[in-house]
């Protein structure tokens, strides 16, 4: 099926209207008032709950790798996991996701 640059415009126009409705719906209706407690307690979660989301295909399918699962990234995946559960520090597990991502990469291209 083919657009026109019409229709392709129109679709963009479309997204970024409902895109801004969507955030004004949050933001600026209720921006100013106080949210209630259970509010704000959720929504301490939520880059805790997007960011395995965001990282898991990154892991499961790569790619870098044509989809197919690297046992490099899954031992990176499996050490950011540990350092996660064991210093509850995000930033931890990641940095040592990263490294081990990192190492992982530089042994395998020397073998």
């Amino acid at each position: 099926m083919s657009y026109s640059a019409l229709q392709i415009w129109g679709i963009i126009g479309t997204l970024a209207i409902g895109t801004f409705l969507i955030r004004f719906s949050f933001l600026g209706l209720i921006g100013n008032r106080t949210m209630p407690d259970i509010v704000l307690r959720l929504l301490r979660y939520t880059p805790v709950a997007v960011l395995p989301g965001l990282v898991a295909p990154l892991v499961l399918w790569p790619a870098a790798t044509g989809g197919q699962p690297d046992v490099v990234r899954l031992v990176a995946a499996a050490v950011a996991l540990a350092v996660g559960l064991w210093t509850r520090q995000v930033i931890y597990a990641i940095l040592a996701g990263f490294g081990a991502l990192y190492a992982g990469l530089v042994v395998a291209h020397v073998l």
